[in-house]
């Protein structure tokens, strides 16, 4: 039996009270599902005002347990990039960043009778957003809008914002996890879960090869988007370029190498993370030149050392495999975590992820002169 927290058991009228909360009966012509994400619940409210439409979601606690701190964290990042936009605006391009909207009473969440958060976001209008890159134009935008979010929050301190999910992006902890659910027992494998098991138990020791870094010192925390997957890219439907990074829930102190692996990984599958056919999956090295070459036009150089650099294939190895194992791990528990239409859903995923690890694997010597090439333009091209 699939454990679903479906939107399905939120009545029209439930959403529609919700909706008011953040604006004027009068004006909420429509409500409607939103968007492909795999953890809260995102709504599409369609309004009689000025502004078309807006954001409507229910915060899941069962990932999120302090999700007040999601509220505090994005105060601290909202008013720290709007200091940031009173002097720098990027040319050539319009750039919009979701605002947080009030409630009647002027608070920035609303709590339901069940006690659910639920919060509203402004919606970026004109704008689309895609499950899988569409070529090179498209990745160089994706990497575009993710070094100048790195340049945005640069100057932030990470002691001003919260760990909203503490543990996230520390393989080794996941490592655990699945170590702990393996040790429980009464796991009946199929073919498809051998080759998972079997995959992760290669790599074990590789799941320490960033924190480890950061151990030693070789690393620092700076502020990170934390979720910066192609599919959290809004493109303006226009002119093709980047115009917003959303999904601000992870935002959060970290290392800048969790958000370039886990961009790269995301947007050079051209498949995208749910794949019908998972052992078609592949990782595209032109993909990952054109992501690079617009990230590194828009970061701050300064915030990428020497060492960061010499670790981004790593990373990519790395985020590919923490996904899959998260993915793997959700599987085993009965799909605790991530939405799921169907009891094999989150075993494909891992499979898919898997498969994109190995292929990221096997074009270590295509890849490695295309991140150095990367590297020489955020290390002297300042």
């Amino acid at each position: 039996m699939v454990k679903e927290r479906s939107t399905r058991c939120l009545a029209s009228d439930h959403l529609r009270a919700a909706a008011e909360q953040f604006n004027p009966a009068d004006r909420i012509a429509g409500i409607e599902q939103f968007g492909s994400g795999h953890v809260n619940d995102t709504f599409l409210v369609s309004t009689g005002s000025p502004d078309k439409h807006f954001i409507l979601q229910r915060i899941n606690e069962r990932v999120f347990s302090k999700p007040e701190l999601i509220m505090q964290n994005l105060r601290a990042f909202s008013e720290h990039i709007s200091e940031f936009f009173a002097t720098n605006q990027p040319a050539g391009r319009r750039w919009e960043m979701p605002r947080i909207l009030p409630t009647a009473d002027g608070k920035d969440h609303w709590i339901d009778c069940d006690g659910h958060l639920w919060r509203a976001m402004s919606f970026i209008e004109d704008a689309v957003s895609f499950d899988s890159v569409g070529g090179v134009e498209h990745a160089c935008e994706v990497g575009f809008a993710l070094g100048l979010f790195h340049t945005m929050v640069g100057d932030l301190p990470p002691q001003r914002l919260k760990d909203t999910l503490e543990g996230f992006h520390i393989t080794p902890i996941y490592l655990g996890r699945y170590i702990s659910i393996l040790a429980k027992g009464g796991i009946s494998t199929s073919a498809d879960a051998a080759y998972c098991m079997d995959f992760i138990e290669r790599r074990k020791e590789f799941a320490y090869v960033l924190e480890n870094a950061r151990a030693d010192g070789r690393l620092r925390l700076r502020i990170i988007h934390g979720d910066p997957k192609v599919s959290n890219v809004m493109i303006d439907t226009r002119t093709g370029l980047a115009v917003s990074i959303v999904d601000l829930d992870t935002v959060k102190p970290g290392l800048l190498l969790y958000d370039i692996g886990d961009s790269l990984r995301s947007s050079c599958n051209p498949l995208g993370e749910d794949p019908g056919e998972p052992g078609k999956v592949h990782f595209e090295p032109e993909l990952c030149r054109a992501l690079l070459k617009g990230y590194f036009s828009a970061v701050r150089k300064d915030l990428w050392g020497e060492y960061e650099c010499e670790l981004i294939f790593d990373s990519i190895c790395l985020l590919a495999f923490e996904l899959g194992l998260r993915f793997f791990a959700d599987y085993l528990e009965g799909d605790v975590y991530f939405k799921v239409t169907d009891r094999r859903q989150n075993l494909r995923r891992a499979l898919a992820q898997f498969r994109l690890s190995e292929s990221i694997e096997s074009q270590a010597s295509a890849l490695r002169p295309i991140i150095r090439e990367a590297k020489r333009g955020a290390l002297f091209n300042r």
